[in-house]
């Protein structure tokens, strides 16, 4: 190759290199948040490894010509997902007629370290809608406007702010939001609204770790008003459990050590009604009579709530919102593959500890993680069978357009019969799709290939 040729071939790499650096510049001024950036996602779709475009909620990829369920566990289990508790069909069939254009009101009740914040942050920038929440560089809230009104359909930190205090409960919550949402309000004759309480739980040692290392490195929630029947705690009744401004630097031990730590058996507390025992003032009764009654309070509130979620089954979590809203999100949620917390070394000893420390959290979410794999289970069979209902009739649309051409109609008792068309294989999975016409949606929900085990939990929280 002669001094020209090469001299050429290096104008011309120059040139590409010099491309790609403007194209980046260009990508990062019109994408500052990639996270969100509609442009990044479609770029990631047409470069993927091989060619092949990234699945969302709801579609399948092939693997060895087979079809792959996006919702299998991801360490590839098959353990069958045996249910403890007994719940209704209307407790598991969680479908809201949200009318985002009226009045409705979508309530996050987020608790500390739970991974509220990403899931708030996907409610304010990841949802399709017909006019999406406006949301700016260097502002922590964004603007969640009905179509064609000026009013927000969302209640959360990432729209609303912090309005009924620092990460308020449900005792909170259900008597300051209408209020809130009231004064807001232009008009006399004040609609009648439906509010759709959701929020998100983790497993409770997890939480519990990741709530010590936030306090660790200087996090209060001394902004918390913690207001019940009209007024908040006094100080004797919520004492504090550290001095000063904050609790840097505090060990596991110490932090386990306060007998008055709001860590422990935070989930609970912060899902039941605490007026049921006397808000703070434990003097009102005993400790072994007080807890049992804010489990059973949480319980009730989170199965009746219109949804929830847990950290760790995202993909579920997004599935069973989509479905229960109808609402649909622009890009998949994802389980990350491990937190500050997770990689905290702790013995096994402390970490049994810790779960007596929060044994009422543990009861709880025993009790929502069975409620939510059933009712995830419950939504993926329903829509499995929508489906294989919309195939048979476009099947039997087609074998009668066919009897028509050959001349005949099938009457109305005679049942359709392969019309040799159809290939074996087509009349094959006719023939099983035939059998379970009849199938009972109970007991059968628990399919082998769609149950997940406890190695799904791998956190997608607030990093740190």
């Amino acid at each position: 190759m002669d001094e020209k040729s090469t001299s050429s071939h290096q104008r011309l790499l120059v040139f590409l290199l010099m491309v790609l650096i403007f194209g980046v510049f260009m990508i990062q001024y019109a994408c500052p948040s990639s996270s969100e950036c509609k442009m990044l996602h479609q770029l990631g779709a047409w470069f993927t490894l091989g060619g092949k475009r990234g699945t969302h909620i709801g579609e399948s990829e092939s693997q060895d010509g087979l079809q792959k369920d996006p919702y299998i566990a991801e360490d590839g289990a098959l353990a069958r997902f045996v249910p403890r508790f007994n719940f209704t069909k209307p407790d598991l069939n969680r479908v809201v007629d949200f009318n985002i254009k009226g009045d409705d009101v979508i309530v996050f009740l987020h608790i500390q370290k739970t991974g509220g914040t990403t899931f708030g942050r996907h409610l304010v920038r990841n949802i399709q809608l017909e006019r999406p929440c406006e949301c700016h560089a260097g502002q922590k809230k964004c603007t969640c406007l009905r179509p064609g009104k000026k009013e927000t359909w969302l209640f959360s930190r990432f729209s609303t702010g912090w309005s009924c205090g620092l990460h308020a409960d449900w005792t909170e919550l259900t008597r300051c939001v209408p209020s809130r949402m009231d004064s807001r309000e232009t008009q006399k004759n004040q609609p009648s609204r439906n509010y759709y309480y959701i929020t998100i739980l983790r497993d409770p040692v997890s939480r519990y770790l990741s709530e010590w290392r936030h306090v660790q490195r200087g996090a209060t929630w001394k902004a918390s008003l913690h207001v019940c029947d009209g007024r908040s705690p006094t100080v004797s009744e919520l004492p504090g459990c550290y001095s000063g401004d904050d609790w840097s630097g505090c060990s596991l031990q110490e932090f386990m050590d306060c007998p008055y730590n709001l860590a422990s058996n935070r989930q609970t507390r912060m899902l039941a009604d605490l007026s049921l025992v006397g808000c703070y003032n434990v003097s009102t009764m005993s400790e072994d009579e007080r807890w049992p009654v804010l489990l059973d309070s949480a319980k009730r509130n989170l199965k009746g709530m219109a949804f929830f979620g847990l950290t760790e089954y995202q993909r579920k979590t997004q599935y069973l919102f989509e479905r229960t809203f109808n609402l649909q999100f622009i890009a998949p949620f994802t389980q990350l593959n491990g937190t500050r917390a997770s990689s905290v070394e702790v013995p096994p000893e402390t970490q049994e500890r810790i779960r007596r420390l929060n044994r009422w959290d543990v009861e709880l979410y025993d009790y929502a993680r069975d409620l939510f794999l059933q009712r995830f289970q419950v939504a993926r069979q329903q829509e499995h069978r929508q489906a294989r209902e919309q195939r048979q009739q476009e099947r039997r649309r087609l074998r009668g357009r066919f009897s028509q051409k050959q001349g005949r109609r099938l009457k109305p008792t005679e049942t359709a019969r392969p019309t040799g068309v159809e290939t074996e294989e087509q009349q094959r999975e006719m023939a099983a799709e035939d059998s379970v016409e009849s199938e009972v949606l109970f007991p059968d929900w628990w399919d082998v290939d769609e149950n997940s085990t406890m190695e799904d939990y791998i956190g997608n929280v607030e990093q740190w």
